[in-house]
Protein backbone atom coordinates (compact mmCIF):
# COMPACT_ATOMS: atom_id res chain seq x y z
CA UNK A 1 0.00 0.00 0.00
CA UNK A 2 2.54 2.43 0.80
CA UNK A 3 4.44 1.29 -2.42
CA UNK A 4 1.23 2.57 -3.99
CA UNK A 5 0.93 4.98 -2.68
CA UNK A 6 4.93 6.61 -3.44
CA UNK A 7 4.07 6.28 -6.75
CA UNK A 8 1.33 8.32 -6.82
CA UNK A 9 2.95 10.87 -5.50
CA UNK A 10 5.66 10.47 -7.88
CA UNK A 11 3.80 10.77 -10.95
CA UNK A 12 1.87 13.35 -9.35
CA UNK A 13 5.76 15.68 -8.53
CA UNK A 14 7.80 13.93 -11.48
CA UNK A 15 5.98 11.50 -13.50
CA UNK A 16 3.26 11.36 -15.89
CA UNK A 17 0.23 13.84 -13.93
CA UNK A 18 2.91 16.24 -12.90
CA UNK A 19 2.17 18.79 -16.19
CA UNK A 20 -1.55 18.10 -15.13
CA UNK A 21 -1.38 18.99 -11.69
CA UNK A 22 1.30 22.44 -12.43
CA UNK A 23 -1.42 23.34 -15.15
CA UNK A 24 -4.57 22.99 -12.80
CA UNK A 25 -2.09 24.87 -10.62
CA UNK A 26 -1.96 27.83 -13.45
CA UNK A 27 -5.64 27.43 -13.75
CA UNK A 28 -6.81 28.18 -10.12
CA UNK A 29 -4.26 30.56 -9.73
CA UNK A 30 -5.91 32.44 -13.31
CA UNK A 31 -9.27 32.28 -11.57
CA UNK A 32 -8.63 33.68 -8.60
CA UNK A 33 -7.17 36.24 -10.11
CA UNK A 34 -10.15 37.03 -11.84
CA UNK A 35 -12.57 36.68 -8.70
CA UNK A 36 -10.37 39.24 -6.56
CA UNK A 37 -10.33 41.64 -10.04
CA UNK A 38 -14.22 41.32 -9.71
CA UNK A 39 -14.50 41.93 -6.26
CA UNK A 40 -12.15 45.31 -6.18
CA UNK A 41 -12.34 46.54 -9.81
CA UNK A 42 -15.77 45.22 -11.26
CA UNK A 43 -17.99 47.93 -13.01
CA UNK A 44 -21.21 47.98 -14.33
CA UNK A 45 -21.75 48.21 -18.14
CA UNK A 46 -20.72 51.85 -19.45
CA UNK A 47 -19.73 51.42 -23.62
CA UNK A 48 -22.54 51.73 -25.78
CA UNK A 49 -21.77 48.89 -28.11
CA UNK A 50 -21.66 46.33 -24.90
CA UNK A 51 -25.08 47.26 -23.89
CA UNK A 52 -26.37 47.34 -27.42
CA UNK A 53 -25.00 43.43 -27.73
CA UNK A 54 -26.23 42.51 -24.16
CA UNK A 55 -30.00 43.40 -25.55
CA UNK A 56 -29.58 41.96 -28.67
CA UNK A 57 -28.34 38.37 -27.21
CA UNK A 58 -31.09 38.68 -24.66
CA UNK A 59 -33.65 38.88 -27.69
CA UNK A 60 -31.94 35.77 -29.18
CA UNK A 61 -32.02 34.06 -26.29
CA UNK A 62 -35.93 34.72 -25.65
CA UNK A 63 -36.66 33.64 -29.22
CA UNK A 64 -37.42 37.07 -30.94
CA UNK A 65 -34.97 36.83 -33.34
CA UNK A 66 -31.99 39.27 -34.65
CA UNK A 67 -33.99 42.09 -33.64
CA UNK A 68 -33.16 44.77 -31.71
CA UNK A 69 -34.68 47.62 -28.94
CA UNK A 70 -32.33 50.42 -29.41
CA UNK A 71 -32.83 52.33 -32.72
CA UNK A 72 -31.11 54.77 -34.64
CA UNK A 73 -32.44 57.72 -36.51
CA UNK A 74 -30.14 56.06 -39.62
CA UNK A 75 -31.11 52.68 -39.16
CA UNK A 76 -34.70 53.85 -40.17
CA UNK A 77 -33.18 56.02 -43.17
CA UNK A 78 -31.78 52.97 -44.38
CA UNK A 79 -34.58 50.64 -44.02
CA UNK A 80 -37.46 53.33 -45.27
CA UNK A 81 -35.24 53.69 -48.48
CA UNK A 82 -34.70 50.18 -49.16
CA UNK A 83 -38.20 48.25 -48.31
CA UNK A 84 -40.64 49.04 -51.03
CA UNK A 85 -43.40 49.77 -48.56
CA UNK A 86 -40.69 52.47 -47.20
CA UNK A 87 -41.40 50.93 -43.67
CA UNK A 88 -39.65 52.18 -40.91
CA UNK A 89 -39.93 48.93 -39.07
CA UNK A 90 -40.86 50.36 -35.70
CA UNK A 91 -44.52 48.98 -34.71
CA UNK A 92 -42.79 45.61 -35.48
CA UNK A 93 -39.44 44.00 -34.29
CA UNK A 94 -36.66 46.38 -35.90
CA UNK A 95 -33.92 44.23 -37.55
CA UNK A 96 -30.02 45.01 -35.65
CA UNK A 97 -27.98 46.57 -38.24
CA UNK A 98 -25.39 47.54 -36.01
CA UNK A 99 -24.18 43.71 -34.61
CA UNK A 100 -22.44 41.50 -36.51
CA UNK A 101 -23.84 37.68 -34.96
CA UNK A 102 -21.10 35.72 -33.36
CA UNK A 103 -20.14 37.45 -30.55
CA UNK A 104 -24.23 38.13 -29.76
CA UNK A 105 -25.06 34.54 -30.43
CA UNK A 106 -22.14 33.62 -27.61
CA UNK A 107 -23.38 35.89 -25.26
CA UNK A 108 -27.18 34.56 -25.90
CA UNK A 109 -26.03 31.07 -25.23
CA UNK A 110 -23.74 32.51 -21.51
CA UNK A 111 -27.14 34.73 -20.57
CA UNK A 112 -29.77 31.98 -21.35
CA UNK A 113 -27.73 28.93 -19.37
CA UNK A 114 -27.39 31.72 -16.59
CA UNK A 115 -30.89 33.05 -16.14
CA UNK A 116 -32.01 29.71 -16.48
CA UNK A 117 -29.45 28.42 -13.56
CA UNK A 118 -30.72 31.70 -11.19
CA UNK A 119 -34.31 31.00 -11.73
CA UNK A 120 -35.36 30.02 -8.48
CA UNK A 121 -33.34 33.24 -7.14
CA UNK A 122 -35.28 35.82 -10.10
CA UNK A 123 -33.11 35.57 -12.92
CA UNK A 124 -30.21 37.62 -13.31
CA UNK A 125 -31.78 40.37 -15.18
CA UNK A 126 -34.04 41.97 -12.26
CA UNK A 127 -32.95 44.97 -10.94
CA UNK A 128 -32.54 45.38 -6.97
CA UNK A 129 -33.26 48.90 -6.37
CA UNK A 130 -32.28 48.68 -2.90
CA UNK A 131 -28.87 49.43 -2.09
CA UNK A 132 -27.76 49.13 -5.90
CA UNK A 133 -24.36 48.24 -6.66
CA UNK A 134 -23.72 45.52 -9.20
CA UNK A 135 -26.26 44.15 -11.97
CA UNK A 136 -26.13 40.48 -12.22
CA UNK A 137 -26.04 39.90 -15.85
CA UNK A 138 -23.28 42.31 -16.19
CA UNK A 139 -21.03 40.40 -14.22
CA UNK A 140 -22.17 37.23 -16.13
CA UNK A 141 -21.04 38.79 -19.04
CA UNK A 142 -17.54 40.18 -17.32
CA UNK A 143 -17.11 36.36 -16.41
CA UNK A 144 -17.82 34.75 -19.76
CA UNK A 145 -14.88 37.38 -21.15
CA UNK A 146 -12.54 36.50 -18.16
CA UNK A 147 -12.75 33.02 -19.28
CA UNK A 148 -12.09 34.44 -22.74
CA UNK A 149 -8.82 36.37 -21.44
CA UNK A 150 -7.77 33.04 -19.52
CA UNK A 151 -8.19 31.02 -22.90
CA UNK A 152 -5.99 33.66 -24.50
CA UNK A 153 -2.87 33.62 -22.30
CA UNK A 154 -3.01 29.84 -22.92
CA UNK A 155 -3.16 30.07 -26.44
CA UNK A 156 -0.65 33.17 -26.12
CA UNK A 157 1.88 30.70 -24.03
CA UNK A 158 1.69 27.34 -27.06
CA UNK A 159 2.89 30.27 -29.57
CA UNK A 160 5.87 31.75 -27.50
CA UNK A 161 7.04 28.49 -26.79
CA UNK A 162 6.39 27.32 -30.36
CA UNK A 163 8.63 30.44 -31.23
CA UNK A 164 11.19 31.09 -28.67
CA UNK A 165 11.56 28.69 -25.47
CA UNK A 166 9.46 27.60 -22.07
CA UNK A 167 11.00 30.55 -20.49
CA UNK A 168 10.15 32.94 -22.51
CA UNK A 169 6.42 31.43 -23.10
CA UNK A 170 5.72 31.76 -19.29
CA UNK A 171 6.91 35.29 -19.01
CA UNK A 172 4.67 36.50 -21.86
CA UNK A 173 1.44 34.83 -20.39
CA UNK A 174 2.59 36.40 -17.29
CA UNK A 175 2.94 39.77 -18.05
CA UNK A 176 0.19 39.35 -20.77
CA UNK A 177 -2.18 38.35 -17.36
CA UNK A 178 -0.65 41.25 -16.07
CA UNK A 179 -1.77 43.65 -18.20
CA UNK A 180 -4.37 45.95 -16.39
CA UNK A 181 -5.84 46.99 -20.10
CA UNK A 182 -7.24 43.22 -20.90
CA UNK A 183 -8.89 42.89 -18.19
CA UNK A 184 -10.57 46.76 -18.24
CA UNK A 185 -11.89 45.02 -21.42
CA UNK A 186 -13.30 42.02 -19.72
CA UNK A 187 -15.45 44.25 -17.79
CA UNK A 188 -16.66 46.17 -20.62
CA UNK A 189 -18.60 43.32 -22.09
CA UNK A 190 -16.91 44.28 -25.55
CA UNK A 191 -16.02 41.35 -28.04
CA UNK A 192 -12.23 42.29 -27.64
CA UNK A 193 -11.51 39.19 -25.73
CA UNK A 194 -13.47 36.81 -28.36
CA UNK A 195 -11.37 38.53 -30.79
CA UNK A 196 -8.01 38.29 -29.18
CA UNK A 197 -9.23 34.38 -29.44
CA UNK A 198 -9.41 34.86 -33.08
CA UNK A 199 -5.91 36.81 -33.51
CA UNK A 200 -4.61 33.74 -31.86
CA UNK A 201 -6.15 31.19 -34.06
CA UNK A 202 -5.00 32.67 -37.11
CA UNK A 203 -1.10 32.56 -35.49
CA UNK A 204 -1.53 29.58 -34.65
CA UNK A 205 -2.83 28.80 -38.52
CA UNK A 206 -0.04 30.89 -40.08
CA UNK A 207 2.21 29.20 -37.95
CA UNK A 208 1.46 25.45 -39.13
CA UNK A 209 1.21 26.76 -42.48
CA UNK A 210 4.78 27.73 -42.05
CA UNK A 211 5.87 24.33 -40.28
CA UNK A 212 4.38 22.47 -43.57
CA UNK A 213 6.65 24.42 -45.57
CA UNK A 214 9.51 23.86 -44.30
CA UNK A 215 8.80 19.91 -43.57
CA UNK A 216 7.51 19.79 -46.87
CA UNK A 217 3.77 19.14 -46.04
CA UNK A 218 1.57 17.79 -49.43
CA UNK A 219 -0.22 20.37 -51.06
CA UNK A 220 -3.92 18.67 -49.73
CA UNK A 221 -2.47 19.87 -45.93
CA UNK A 222 -1.14 22.97 -46.63
CA UNK A 223 -4.37 24.01 -48.58
CA UNK A 224 -5.95 22.55 -45.64
CA UNK A 225 -4.41 25.03 -42.99
CA UNK A 226 -5.25 27.58 -45.95
CA UNK A 227 -9.12 27.24 -45.47
CA UNK A 228 -8.66 27.11 -41.61
CA UNK A 229 -6.87 30.46 -41.74
CA UNK A 230 -9.67 31.58 -43.95
CA UNK A 231 -12.24 30.38 -42.01
CA UNK A 232 -10.66 31.95 -39.06
CA UNK A 233 -10.69 35.21 -40.35
CA UNK A 234 -13.95 35.16 -41.79
CA UNK A 235 -15.00 33.99 -38.11
CA UNK A 236 -12.88 37.14 -36.56
CA UNK A 237 -15.06 39.54 -39.69
CA UNK A 238 -18.65 37.98 -38.03
CA UNK A 239 -17.35 39.16 -34.76
CA UNK A 240 -16.45 42.64 -35.59
CA UNK A 241 -16.63 43.65 -39.00
CA UNK A 242 -13.29 45.31 -38.96
CA UNK A 243 -11.25 42.14 -38.18
CA UNK A 244 -12.02 40.86 -42.01
CA UNK A 245 -9.21 43.24 -43.59
CA UNK A 246 -6.79 40.85 -41.38
CA UNK A 247 -6.96 39.16 -44.96
CA UNK A 248 -4.78 41.77 -46.61
CA UNK A 249 -1.70 41.18 -44.62
CA UNK A 250 -2.40 37.26 -44.67
CA UNK A 251 -2.94 37.46 -48.24
CA UNK A 252 0.69 39.41 -48.71
CA UNK A 253 2.23 37.26 -46.09
CA UNK A 254 1.50 34.22 -48.69
CA UNK A 255 2.79 35.78 -51.55
CA UNK A 256 5.82 36.93 -49.96
CA UNK A 257 6.64 33.46 -47.95
CA UNK A 258 5.12 30.59 -50.19
CA UNK A 259 7.04 30.21 -53.54
CA UNK A 260 5.01 28.43 -56.07
CA UNK A 261 2.22 27.04 -53.79
CA UNK A 262 1.27 31.03 -53.26
CA UNK A 263 -1.54 31.25 -55.86
CA UNK A 264 -3.28 28.28 -54.07
CA UNK A 265 -2.81 28.85 -50.80
CA UNK A 266 -4.05 32.64 -51.04
CA UNK A 267 -6.92 31.80 -53.29
CA UNK A 268 -7.94 28.74 -50.87
CA UNK A 269 -7.67 31.51 -48.00
CA UNK A 270 -9.92 34.06 -49.75
CA UNK A 271 -12.35 31.96 -50.93
CA UNK A 272 -13.16 30.26 -47.24
CA UNK A 273 -12.93 33.79 -46.13
CA UNK A 274 -15.72 35.20 -48.37
CA UNK A 275 -17.89 31.87 -48.25
CA UNK A 276 -17.95 32.92 -44.05
CA UNK A 277 -18.98 36.42 -44.61
CA UNK A 278 -21.52 36.10 -47.62
CA UNK A 279 -24.57 34.51 -45.77
CA UNK A 280 -24.44 37.02 -43.53
CA UNK A 281 -23.40 39.88 -45.61
CA UNK A 282 -26.56 38.67 -48.30
CA UNK A 283 -28.92 39.11 -45.73
CA UNK A 284 -27.65 42.38 -44.17
CA UNK A 285 -28.20 43.76 -47.93
CA UNK A 286 -31.47 42.15 -47.87
CA UNK A 287 -32.80 43.77 -44.85
CA UNK A 288 -31.01 47.79 -45.60
CA UNK A 289 -29.00 47.55 -48.75
CA UNK A 290 -25.87 47.97 -47.21
CA UNK A 291 -23.90 44.72 -46.66
CA UNK A 292 -22.11 45.75 -43.51
CA UNK A 293 -25.45 47.54 -41.91
CA UNK A 294 -24.39 50.74 -40.09
CA UNK A 295 -20.65 49.83 -40.26
CA UNK A 296 -20.61 50.20 -44.00
CA UNK A 297 -20.66 53.94 -43.36
CA UNK A 298 -17.96 53.81 -40.48
CA UNK A 299 -15.78 55.95 -42.05
CA UNK A 300 -18.77 58.64 -43.15
CA UNK A 301 -18.65 59.40 -39.29
CA UNK A 302 -16.32 61.90 -38.17
CA UNK A 303 -15.93 63.98 -41.09
CA UNK A 304 -16.84 67.47 -41.59
CA UNK A 305 -20.28 66.69 -43.26
CA UNK A 306 -21.10 64.56 -40.20
CA UNK A 307 -19.56 65.32 -37.15
CA UNK A 308 -19.81 63.23 -33.55
CA UNK A 309 -22.66 61.33 -33.79
CA UNK A 310 -24.78 63.33 -36.26
CA UNK A 311 -24.51 60.19 -38.82
CA UNK A 312 -26.43 58.12 -36.61
CA UNK A 313 -29.18 60.55 -35.28
CA UNK A 314 -30.14 61.89 -38.88
CA UNK A 315 -33.42 60.41 -40.42
CA UNK A 316 -32.10 62.77 -43.98
CA UNK A 317 -28.45 62.65 -44.30
CA UNK A 318 -27.06 63.22 -47.85
CA UNK A 319 -23.55 60.16 -46.89
CA UNK A 320 -23.56 59.95 -50.86
CA UNK A 321 -22.29 63.88 -51.08
CA UNK A 322 -19.38 63.73 -48.75
CA UNK A 323 -16.14 64.67 -50.75
CA UNK A 324 -13.01 62.58 -51.28
CA UNK A 325 -10.95 65.15 -49.21
CA UNK A 326 -13.00 64.69 -46.06
CA UNK A 327 -12.27 61.30 -46.13
CA UNK A 328 -8.74 62.23 -46.83
CA UNK A 329 -8.73 64.69 -43.85
CA UNK A 330 -10.40 62.01 -41.07
CA UNK A 331 -7.40 59.96 -41.56
CA UNK A 332 -4.94 62.07 -41.59
CA UNK A 333 -5.88 63.38 -38.07
CA UNK A 334 -6.95 59.81 -37.08
CA UNK A 335 -3.43 58.44 -37.84
CA UNK A 336 -1.65 61.15 -36.50
CA UNK A 337 -3.06 60.93 -33.24
CA UNK A 338 -2.45 57.15 -33.05
CA UNK A 339 1.07 57.81 -33.88
CA UNK A 340 1.52 60.00 -31.07
CA UNK A 341 -0.69 58.51 -28.53
CA UNK A 342 -1.70 54.84 -29.25
CA UNK A 343 1.57 53.55 -30.75
CA UNK A 344 3.45 54.35 -27.58
CA UNK A 345 1.55 52.78 -25.09
CA UNK A 346 0.59 49.92 -27.21
CA UNK A 347 -1.18 47.02 -25.33
CA UNK A 348 -1.32 49.20 -21.59
CA UNK A 349 2.66 48.42 -21.17
CA UNK A 350 6.36 50.04 -22.34
CA UNK A 351 7.14 46.09 -23.35
CA UNK A 352 5.91 47.63 -27.25
CA UNK A 353 9.08 49.83 -27.68
CA UNK A 354 11.17 46.65 -26.60
CA UNK A 355 9.41 45.02 -30.01
CA UNK A 356 10.29 47.93 -32.01
CA UNK A 357 13.88 47.66 -30.74
CA UNK A 358 13.71 43.41 -31.94
CA UNK A 359 12.93 44.58 -35.49
CA UNK A 360 16.64 44.84 -35.96
CA UNK A 361 17.22 41.50 -33.96
CA UNK A 362 18.59 38.83 -35.90
CA UNK A 363 16.21 35.68 -35.40
CA UNK A 364 17.30 31.91 -35.48
CA UNK A 365 14.53 29.89 -37.14
CA UNK A 366 12.45 30.65 -39.81
CA UNK A 367 8.88 30.97 -37.71
CA UNK A 368 9.87 33.77 -36.01
CA UNK A 369 11.35 35.99 -38.71
CA UNK A 370 8.11 35.11 -40.82
CA UNK A 371 6.10 35.65 -37.81
CA UNK A 372 7.40 38.92 -37.30
CA UNK A 373 6.83 40.13 -41.03
CA UNK A 374 3.22 39.33 -40.57
CA UNK A 375 3.18 41.62 -37.66
CA UNK A 376 4.93 44.37 -39.68
CA UNK A 377 2.64 44.17 -42.69
CA UNK A 378 -0.84 43.99 -40.00
CA UNK A 379 0.41 47.46 -38.06
CA UNK A 380 -0.39 49.42 -41.04
CA UNK A 381 -3.45 47.88 -42.11
CA UNK A 382 -4.46 48.15 -38.59
CA UNK A 383 -3.44 51.53 -38.65
CA UNK A 384 -5.52 52.40 -41.57
CA UNK A 385 -8.75 50.57 -40.96
CA UNK A 386 -8.70 52.42 -37.27
CA UNK A 387 -8.37 55.83 -38.53
CA UNK A 388 -10.65 55.24 -41.10
CA UNK A 389 -13.18 54.04 -39.12
CA UNK A 390 -13.28 55.68 -36.20
CA UNK A 391 -16.18 57.25 -34.81
CA UNK A 392 -17.62 59.37 -31.95
CA UNK A 393 -17.31 55.94 -29.90
CA UNK A 394 -13.73 56.12 -29.39
CA UNK A 395 -14.17 59.84 -28.32
CA UNK A 396 -16.53 59.16 -25.55
CA UNK A 397 -14.44 55.77 -23.87
CA UNK A 398 -10.68 56.54 -25.25
CA UNK A 399 -8.89 53.20 -25.46
CA UNK A 400 -11.52 50.50 -24.35
CA UNK A 401 -14.32 50.86 -27.05
CA UNK A 402 -15.05 48.04 -29.76
CA UNK A 403 -12.70 50.83 -32.43
CA UNK A 404 -9.32 49.73 -30.82
CA UNK A 405 -7.88 47.45 -32.87
CA UNK A 406 -4.12 47.85 -32.38
CA UNK A 407 -4.87 46.08 -28.91
CA UNK A 408 -5.68 42.91 -30.82
CA UNK A 409 -2.02 42.70 -32.31
CA UNK A 410 -0.47 43.62 -29.01
CA UNK A 411 0.01 40.11 -27.46
CA UNK A 412 1.89 39.14 -30.43
CA UNK A 413 4.26 42.13 -29.98
CA UNK A 414 4.18 41.58 -26.33
CA UNK A 415 6.07 38.36 -27.09
CA UNK A 416 8.44 39.33 -29.37
CA UNK A 417 9.13 41.89 -26.98
CA UNK A 418 9.58 39.49 -24.16
CA UNK A 419 12.10 37.48 -26.89
CA UNK A 420 13.95 40.44 -27.11
CA UNK A 421 14.42 40.80 -22.95
CA UNK A 422 15.30 37.36 -23.07
CA UNK A 423 18.37 38.15 -25.62
CA UNK A 424 19.61 41.20 -23.36
CA UNK A 425 19.63 38.82 -20.55
CA UNK A 426 21.70 36.23 -21.89
CA UNK A 427 24.19 39.12 -22.87
CA UNK A 428 24.96 40.28 -19.18
CA UNK A 429 27.10 37.79 -17.04
CA UNK A 430 25.12 36.70 -14.23
CA UNK A 431 26.20 34.60 -12.14
CA UNK A 432 23.82 32.53 -10.14
CA UNK A 433 20.11 31.74 -10.93
CA UNK A 434 18.83 33.06 -8.13
CA UNK A 435 19.99 36.53 -9.28
CA UNK A 436 18.66 35.51 -12.64
CA UNK A 437 15.02 34.90 -11.54
CA UNK A 438 14.92 38.11 -9.85
CA UNK A 439 15.86 40.12 -13.17
CA UNK A 440 12.61 38.27 -14.39
CA UNK A 441 10.24 38.71 -11.59
CA UNK A 442 11.27 42.65 -11.35
CA UNK A 443 10.47 42.74 -15.44
CA UNK A 444 7.38 40.95 -14.83
CA UNK A 445 6.25 43.27 -11.50
CA UNK A 446 7.11 46.52 -13.05
CA UNK A 447 4.86 45.50 -16.43
CA UNK A 448 2.32 44.36 -13.97
CA UNK A 449 2.52 47.46 -11.78
CA UNK A 450 -0.60 49.35 -13.32
CA UNK A 451 -2.75 46.56 -12.85
CA UNK A 452 -1.47 46.22 -9.18
CA UNK A 453 -2.69 49.64 -8.55
CA UNK A 454 -5.77 49.25 -9.48
CA UNK A 455 -6.73 46.61 -7.24
CA UNK A 456 -4.91 49.20 -3.67
CA UNK A 457 -7.66 50.90 -2.31
CA UNK A 458 -9.85 53.08 -2.63
CA UNK A 459 -12.27 50.75 -4.46
CA UNK A 460 -13.51 52.36 -7.54
CA UNK A 461 -18.04 52.51 -7.96
CA UNK A 462 -19.11 49.52 -9.73
CA UNK A 463 -21.76 52.20 -11.23
CA UNK A 464 -21.04 54.21 -13.94
CA UNK A 465 -22.91 57.06 -13.53
CA UNK A 466 -22.84 59.39 -15.19
CA UNK A 467 -24.80 59.05 -17.57
CA UNK A 468 -25.90 54.97 -16.78
CA UNK A 469 -27.22 54.48 -13.21
CA UNK A 470 -29.04 51.13 -13.55
CA UNK A 471 -32.14 51.59 -10.97
CA UNK A 472 -33.14 54.68 -12.93
CA UNK A 473 -33.12 53.18 -16.55
CA UNK A 474 -35.09 50.62 -14.65
CA UNK A 475 -37.66 52.32 -13.13
CA UNK A 476 -38.23 54.16 -17.34
CA UNK A 477 -38.63 50.47 -18.39
CA UNK A 478 -41.59 50.02 -15.45
CA UNK A 479 -43.30 53.08 -15.66
CA UNK A 480 -43.82 52.46 -19.80
CA UNK A 481 -45.86 49.61 -21.20
CA UNK A 482 -44.50 46.94 -23.66
CA UNK A 483 -44.19 47.87 -27.06
CA UNK A 484 -44.11 51.82 -25.84
CA UNK A 485 -41.77 54.00 -27.96
CA UNK A 486 -38.97 55.76 -25.47
CA UNK A 487 -36.83 58.78 -26.98
CA UNK A 488 -33.43 58.98 -25.41
CA UNK A 489 -29.89 60.20 -25.76
CA UNK A 490 -29.09 56.50 -23.96
CA UNK A 491 -31.22 54.15 -26.16
CA UNK A 492 -28.91 51.25 -25.95
CA UNK A 493 -29.14 51.70 -21.75
CA UNK A 494 -32.61 51.83 -22.12
CA UNK A 495 -33.05 48.65 -23.78
CA UNK A 496 -30.73 46.68 -21.76
CA UNK A 497 -31.90 48.12 -18.41
CA UNK A 498 -35.24 48.85 -19.39
CA UNK A 499 -36.43 46.16 -21.83
CA UNK A 500 -37.82 48.92 -23.53
CA UNK A 501 -37.95 49.96 -27.61
CA UNK A 502 -35.98 53.62 -27.29
CA UNK A 503 -34.84 55.37 -30.18
CA UNK A 504 -31.42 57.76 -30.08
CA UNK A 505 -32.26 61.64 -30.11
CA UNK A 506 -32.87 63.11 -33.60
CA UNK A 507 -31.08 66.00 -34.12
CA UNK A 508 -34.14 68.19 -34.04
CA UNK A 509 -36.55 68.29 -31.34
CA UNK A 510 -39.16 69.98 -33.68
CA UNK A 511 -38.93 68.78 -37.44
CA UNK A 512 -37.83 65.07 -36.13
CA UNK A 513 -39.33 64.46 -33.46
CA UNK A 514 -42.54 65.04 -35.24
CA UNK A 515 -41.73 63.56 -38.15
CA UNK A 516 -41.20 59.80 -36.07
CA UNK A 517 -44.22 60.63 -33.69
CA UNK A 518 -46.69 61.60 -36.39
CA UNK A 519 -46.03 59.39 -39.21
CA UNK A 520 -44.19 56.12 -37.79
CA UNK A 521 -44.56 54.89 -34.35
CA UNK A 522 -46.21 57.71 -31.19
CA UNK A 523 -43.64 58.21 -29.15
CA UNK A 524 -44.65 58.40 -24.94
CA UNK A 525 -41.34 59.29 -23.46
CA UNK A 526 -38.42 61.67 -23.66
CA UNK A 527 -35.26 60.52 -21.34
CA UNK A 528 -32.26 62.65 -21.18
CA UNK A 529 -28.81 62.30 -18.86
CA UNK A 530 -25.99 64.13 -18.54
CA UNK A 531 -24.79 62.83 -22.28
CA UNK A 532 -27.25 65.78 -23.07
CA UNK A 533 -27.66 67.95 -20.33
CA UNK A 534 -23.56 68.18 -19.61
CA UNK A 535 -22.59 69.18 -22.92
CA UNK A 536 -20.34 72.03 -23.43
CA UNK A 537 -22.04 75.37 -22.88
CA UNK A 538 -21.03 77.46 -25.78
CA UNK A 539 -20.56 75.46 -28.61
CA UNK A 540 -23.81 73.16 -28.31
CA UNK A 541 -26.47 75.67 -25.65
CA UNK A 542 -25.89 78.73 -26.70
CA UNK A 543 -23.74 78.47 -30.77
CA UNK A 544 -25.46 75.12 -31.75
CA UNK A 545 -28.60 74.40 -33.91
CA UNK A 546 -31.48 76.05 -33.71
CA UNK A 547 -33.91 73.03 -32.70
CA UNK A 548 -30.91 70.76 -30.87
CA UNK A 549 -32.17 69.63 -27.64
CA UNK A 550 -30.00 71.84 -25.24
CA UNK A 551 -32.08 74.67 -27.12
CA UNK A 552 -35.10 72.51 -25.85
CA UNK A 553 -33.75 72.16 -22.52
CA UNK A 554 -32.70 75.71 -22.09
CA UNK A 555 -36.31 76.74 -23.53
CA UNK A 556 -37.46 74.98 -20.18
CA UNK A 557 -35.14 76.12 -17.49
CA UNK A 558 -35.47 79.62 -18.58
CA UNK A 559 -39.63 79.74 -18.93
CA UNK A 560 -39.60 76.70 -16.56
CA UNK A 561 -42.51 75.14 -18.92
CA UNK A 562 -42.17 73.06 -21.80
CA UNK A 563 -42.55 75.02 -25.12
CA UNK A 564 -45.61 74.90 -26.68
CA UNK A 565 -46.85 72.32 -28.90
CA UNK A 566 -44.57 69.26 -27.69
CA UNK A 567 -46.96 66.50 -26.77
CA UNK A 568 -44.83 65.37 -23.98
CA UNK A 569 -45.93 67.70 -20.88
CA UNK A 570 -45.94 64.95 -17.54
CA UNK A 571 -42.77 64.85 -15.09
CA UNK A 572 -42.59 62.95 -12.41
CA UNK A 573 -41.99 65.29 -9.05
CA UNK A 574 -38.66 63.78 -7.53
CA UNK A 575 -36.81 63.50 -10.99
CA UNK A 576 -33.18 64.11 -10.66
CA UNK A 577 -34.01 67.84 -13.02
CA UNK A 578 -31.97 69.29 -14.75
CA UNK A 579 -29.47 66.46 -14.14
CA UNK A 580 -31.71 64.44 -16.02
CA UNK A 581 -35.46 65.04 -17.51
CA UNK A 582 -37.83 62.69 -18.36
CA UNK A 583 -41.46 63.79 -20.00
CA UNK A 584 -44.15 61.31 -21.14
CA UNK A 585 -47.95 61.37 -22.20
CA UNK A 586 -49.22 60.45 -18.63
CA UNK A 587 -48.51 60.40 -15.39
CA UNK A 588 -47.00 56.62 -15.31
CA UNK A 589 -45.37 56.65 -12.06
CA UNK A 590 -48.80 57.06 -9.84
CA UNK A 591 -50.23 53.55 -11.28
CA UNK A 592 -46.68 51.77 -12.10
CA UNK A 593 -44.99 52.33 -8.86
Amino acid sequence: MSLRVQELVHSLEQGVWSRYVRWLCVLVAMGGGAVLYDAVAFHNLSCPEAMEAAQLARSLGEGKGYTTLCVRPFSIFLLQHHRPDHSPMLKEAHPDLTNPPIYPCALAAVLKFANGAAARHGGIYPVKMEKFRIYRADLIIAAFNQVLLLTAAIMLFSIAVRLFSRPVAWVSALVFLGTELYWRFSVSGLSTNLLLIWVLALVLSLMRLETGLQKGSSARVMIAWAVLTGGLIGLGGLTRYAFAWFLVPVVIWLIAFFGKQRAQLSLATCLTCLAVLTPWLARNWQVSGTPCGLATFAATQGTRSFPEDRLDRSLEPAVWQVKPTEYARKLAANARDIFLNELPRLGGSWVSALFLAGLLLPLTGSAPARLRWFLILSLPCVILVQALGRTYLSDESPTINSENLLVLLAPLILVFGVGFFFVLLERLDLGTLFLRLGIIGSFIAVLSLPLIISLLPPRISPIMYPPYYPPMLAKVGVWMDEGDLVMTDVPWAIAWYGRRQSVLTTMSWKRDFFQITDFMKPIRALYLTPRTTDTKFISTWVKGEEQNWCKFLFEIISKKEVPTGFPLRRAPGNFLFPEQLFLTDLDRWLFKE
